[in-house]
């Protein structure tokens, strides 16, 4: 008993992890039992449990089958928009018409042939932020192979409503609408959960007195996996994205070397390797029922690796309760859950780089910093937002060797990671690649809860004037204030930690004032917004984590349960998020301009004290 009273947050947590662990081999197995639908004609077999029904296309149909008389860089894919222009303006893109395929940021739309045989059909369209076309054959239908053509999509938008409804042999190409109220409920209860923990963590009442802090952190983890992994074969998530990354696992598992041939991806090689790895390893008989918490296995991972890389820089400049907190925090967070838990999306993965790359550059590891960086360049296009980051931390040096150092880096990873791929192509395929995405999405907004969706432009054409210019010069200047901004204060502050603040401030404002943003884009924030909060110990930086966790959920929620409308109409929740980035993102320039300041006042007492007497 006294070893229990001595270690009860060990024992509690335990008994915690061995809960969600049996919830999660029941979860696994009941699926694993459950009644099956396979496609044996292309080697992969998928079985869905209850609520879970997923059944890939057949062969030489899959969503994601590219027009081979498309060329490289523009075809569809998972995440769509236009890169910004200037300094630190980028998003992922996505081109328009593949076989059988719409677009969107993400998505997928479904067109089904008749059961007397017909081939298939032209593809329906997909929508809101995210959309794209499958084309389904009946039995004894015709479908066309890899390299032929099929029914062009094109960028549409999801209608109003709850998806458009239907499964994935009806026309689905949104999430089924199930747990809605369940995650609602979730996000409710979390939010109090959070409050109270804080203020009791405030007040000096939260006591955590074990001296094994590294396993009460890890045993919260490790429970938190459990439960997202038992979560994630009965959620069916966004039809659209798990079918295209259905499809470009087979692609990849066939061979990298042709994957860009076969495939309808514009998405950059890094994560490839992980569907490669996802397509060879389904392939094993007992393994294919998982192939749904296989797509969303990697993102779940990379939860709990950024919530561990969050503490462990917490652990170093907080109490060990709040690193504790915030640990917990960012692992069970509505908006990081429903990314992909529920969406299946890859945000945290690529998130989970970005926040590496950041903390690399806190503690002045520039090689390493360059490194990652070029990861999450190479994982989305969206990297290249945090570029101007690097590129202040290395002017800060004031020597030449980092920048050549990182230069090389940068240049090394990128030719490692894209040789695979490259057999046959150009040597620029690569710039083609991304250049193709670049102009993909000219609206100006696409679903996201930001200051162009609060004017009621959602999927307004970029190229309208509002004002003296268009939405897409608007953007542009917006991109470079929040450059430069960022930029002034980092240099202004001295201080290496400040880079945390500048990404925060260049996704939040790149996300908030500029064109073509989809709504998952601001995903980061939330990560960020807690480092830079570890550094600084602002609460104002805490509750900005708060804030951007509750507009990334809301615009997340809206979009997944088709909540969302492309026709201009400001509802409550866009009204709502978007008047909250706008003010957190201005708030956030108020912090940089007084933690600059103050840093540069600290650091000019400092060398008045170290000058002789």
């Amino acid at each position: 008993m006294n070893l229990l009273k001595n270690h009860k947050w060990i024992a509690g947590l335990t008994l915690a992890l061995l809960i969600s662990l049996g919830v999660c081999i029941y979860s696994l197995a009941k699926v694993s039992g459950s009644g099956a639908s396979a496609d044996t004609s292309s080697g992969m077999q998928w079985r869905g449990g209850e609520g879970a029904p997923f059944r890939s296309g057949e062969r030489g149909a899959f969503p994601g089958s590219r027009n081979g008389t498309l060329p490289l860089g523009r075809q569809n894919a998972t995440d769509g928009g236009s890169a910004g222009a200037g300094a630190g303006g980028a998003t992922d893109g996505s081109s328009g018409a593949s076989a059988a395929a719409g677009s969107g940021s993400d998505a997928a739309g479904e067109a089904q042939s008749a059961a007397d045989g017909s081939s298939g059909a032209s593809a329906a369209a997909g929508s809101g932020s995210d959309a794209a076309g499958a084309a389904q054959n009946a039995p004894g239908g015709t479908a066309p192979g890899f390299g032929q053509g099929a029914a062009a999509g094109s960028r549409f938008a999801r209608p109003s409503g709850m998806n458009g409804g239907g499964g994935f042999g009806g026309g689905g190409f949104g999430s089924d609408g199930q747990y809605g109220t369940a995650l609602a409920v979730y996000a409710a209860l979390f939010a109090g959960l959070l409050a109270a923990a804080f203020y009791y963590a405030k007040a000096g009442k939260l006591r955590i007195n074990e001296s094994r802090r590294g396993l009460v952190v890890g045993l919260l983890l490790a429970a938190g996996l459990c439960l997202k992994l038992a979560a994630a074969p009965w959620i069916s998530g966004y039809r659209g994205d798990i079918r295209f990354f259905t499809t470009w696992a087979q692609a990849a598992a066939k061979g990298l070397g042709t994957f860009y041939d076969t495939s309808s991806s514009d998405y950059p090689p890094l994560y490839m390797y992980i569907l490669y790895a996802t397509g060879k390893i389904v392939t094993l008989p007992q393994i294919e029922p998982y192939f749904l918490t296989l797509i969303k296995l990697p993102s779940i991972i990379a939860d709990a690796v950024t919530a561990g890389l969050l503490y462990k820089a917490a652990s170093r400049y907080l109490r060990f309760e709040t690193a504790f907190l915030i640990a917990g925090f960012y692992m069970f967070n509505p908006a990081v859950l429903i990314n992909a838990t529920f969406w299946g999306q890859v945000d945290s993965f690529f998130t989970m780089i970005v926040v590496a790359s950041v903390l690399a550059m806190t503690r002045q590891k520039l090689g390493w910093a360059a490194f990652f960086l070029t990861l999450s360049i190479l994982m989305k296009p969206q990297g290249i937002i945090y570029t101007p980051v690097l590129l202040i931390a290395l002017l800060r040096t004031g020597k030449p060797w980092p920048w050549l150092k990182a230069a090389v880096i940068a240049a090394v990873t990128t030719v490692i990671a894209a040789l695979p791929f490259s057999s046959g192509k150009s040597p620029l395929w690569l710039y083609q690649l991304y250049s193709g995405t670049v102009n993909e999405y000219p609206y100006a907004s696409v679903n996201a809860f930001n200051l162009f969706g609060l004017l009621g432009a959602n999927y307004e054409d970029s190229s309208s004037t509002l004002l003296l210019f268009s939405y897409h010069i608007w953007g542009l200047i917006f991109i470079f204030a929040a450059t430069l901004l960022s930029g002034w204060y980092y240099l202004r502050s001295r201080s290496a930690p400040f880079a945390s603040l500048s990404a925060l401030l260049l996704i939040s404002g790149v996300f908030t004032f500029s064109s073509s943003m989809h709504e998952r884009y601001l995903f980061p924030a939330a990560a960020l917004a807690l480092l830079a909060y570890v550094y600084f110990k602002d609460r104002r930086l805490l509750w900005m984590s708060f804030g951007y966790s509750a507009t990334i959920f809301l615009n997340t929620y809206a979009v997944y349960y088709g909540y969302a409308s492309r026709d201009g109409h400001v509802g409550f929740l866009l009204f709502f998020s978007a008047l909250l980035n706008i003010a957190m993102c201005i708030l956030l320039v108020k912090v940089m301009q007084d933690r600059s300041r103050r840093q540069t006042q600290a650091n000019q007492a400092q060398a008045l004290l170290q000058e002789p007497l």
